[in-house]
């Protein structure tokens, strides 16, 4: 069974970095097309960057405004995705979900995943 669990969510102040992590166990991360999103309270949870699964290229995929401050990454030795998170502004704060994709290539719908970790919050103070 394949399981997702993140880590590295906290509080940090506008401008600052944060990196967070997605373990992947029961599974082979390089297979999976991998994403991360974003849920803020009554908000609908959005698309924030993914990345396809390694023999298809690796390439990635942002929101317009994440692009440049954001960064997704894999360590496939480690089975473990990263988001790093810089220049962090009041609007990025949510909890921050990683998704894993049978099917390797991106897609940006969270209907289009199908392992969801339990999420980990990011906020950011102003």
């Amino acid at each position: 069974q394949v399981q997702l669990v993140e880590s590295g969510g906290g509080l940090v102040q506008a401008g600052g970095s944060l990196r967070i992590s997605c373990v992947v166990s029961g599974g082979t991360v390089s297979s999976y097309a991998m994403g991360w999103f974003r849920q803020a309270p009554g908000k609908e949870r959005e698309f924030v960057a993914a990345i396809d699964r390694s023999w298809s290229g690796g390439s990635t995929q942002y929101l317009d405004s994440v692009k440049g401050r954001f960064s997704i990454s894999r360590d496939n030795a480690k089975n473990t995705m990263y988001l790093q998170m810089n220049s962090l502004k009041p609007e990025d704060t949510a909890v921050y979900f990683c998704a894993a994709r049978r099917i390797g290539i991106i897609r940006v719908g969270p209907n289009e995943f199908n392992y969801w970790g339990q999420g980990t919050q990011v906020t950011v103070s102003s």
